[in-house]
């Protein structure tokens, strides 16, 4: 049987596990130093003052939207193209959110078509730009947009760890930034986890309150607030993970460079952009072609792992289309949704694996 290619992979050392070890043993697993350690370090890392240790990447756009001040009534632009927790705590919230076509280059919210929405709107709160993939959004135009129409902006920045736009880390170029480390993510806590980063200091103390159970500082429940904490044992995890983040994302790159050179000449291939001003980390490598099916499915012949990142779009699934009122049109998101596939793409993924991926695309469209 052929060895497979597998499509990522999860770094686990012996480090992480004493870090694990030793907090298990502490008898110390909610609200402790580890988490405050790995807040603080998180900070530093985006260029802001505060960062708050949650459950979830969903948790913490969850949390960022309403300590925000988001809710019934109020609309929420978001791209139409990203993975459906973007979108799922705007209708929790009881918001609508509004959708924006996407570029179709970067896959991220589209600046033209954001200008267009936003003054079309009528009851827009917020904005919501996703590093979709690890490239960061066109964060200008949408700092442009969000200032002309008093938007607050929440940066989904769940796939996005340590990347940076115009010079600037993401986490710092909005007024709340999320990030995920769910397990496939950049960097991980070994489970379930996210963190929302902002330098906001009343937003901080919101968001501090209402993910435990909208107590303050001295214990008093001044908020309805539910449990949304992110646990001692996996921040440990995190702390050890976000050491090595810097070099595992060198390491996406130079894997993102290999599979660039492999399929240049590859008509059929259309492969992902990095604008000048962007730096992007490569948590996915998506490319688009004609046939993906197929494509996938000889890849699956040739033991090559490969997934779909998000097919069918947020404003296309059953559960957004009996919640909207109206489903929008958005081409480009569409376009592109039924041409997308993910190949393999992790630090540790070696020369001789890519070659093999990009080997079995030649034969195929060969």
């Amino acid at each position: 049987m052929t060895e497979q290619v597998p499509f990522t992979d999860v770094y686990v050392d012996g480090d992480i596990v004493d870090s694990v070890v030793e907090t298990l043993e502490s008898r110390r697993y909610v609200k402790g130093p580890r988490v405050e350690e790995l807040e603080a370090q998180f900070a530093e890392t985006c260029g802001v003052d505060h960062a708050v240790g949650v459950s979830s990447g969903t948790a913490a756009l969850y949390l960022a939207m309403k300590s925000a001040g988001i809710g019934e009534g109020d609309e929420v632009l978001v791209p139409g193209h990203t993975f459906f927790a973007t979108v799922s705590p705007v209708v929790e919230l009881g918001a609508d959110p509004v959708f924006v076509d996407v570029d179709p280059e970067t896959y991220t919210m589209s600046g033209t078509d954001l200008a267009r929405t936003a003054a079309a709107a009528e009851d827009s709160a917020a904005v919501v730009p996703v590093h979709l993939y690890g490239h960061p959004a066109e964060m200008q135009t949408v700092r442009s947009v969000a200032d002309a129409h008093d938007l607050t902006v929440i940066e989904d920045a769940c796939q996005a760890h340590g990347a940076t736009y115009c010079g600037d880390p993401v986490g710092s170029l909005g007024d709340a930034a999320c990030f995920s480390f769910y397990p496939s993510k950049n960097m991980t806590v070994a489970g379930d986890g996210g963190i929302l980063v902002t330098d906001d200091e009343e937003l901080a103390r919101t968001a501090r309150e209402l993910r435990n159970h909208g107590r303050d500082t001295d214990g008093n429940h001044v908020r309805l607030g539910l449990n949304h904490r992110l646990d001692e044992v996996s921040a440990a995890a995190g702390l050890e993970q976000l050491s090595h983040l810097a070099d595992w994302n060198a390491d996406r790159a130079a894997a993102a460079g290999r599979y660039r050179d492999r399929l240049a000449d590859v008509d059929a291939v259309q492969l992902p952009v990095e604008r000048d001003e962007a730096t992007h980390v490569y948590h996915l490598f998506v490319v688009q072609v004609p046939d993906r099916d197929g494509l996938r499915a000889y890849l699956d012949d040739e033991g090559v792992q490969t997934g779909i990142h998000y097919d069918p779009p947020v404003h296309l699934t059953p559960a957004m289309r009996d919640h909207l009122s109206e489903v929008p049109s958005l081409p480009e998101t569409e376009r592109l949704c039924t041409r997308i596939v993910s190949l393999p793409m992790h630090p540790r993924i070696t020369d001789e694996e890519i070659d093999r991926v990009c080997e079995a695309i030649r034969g195929y469209y060969a």
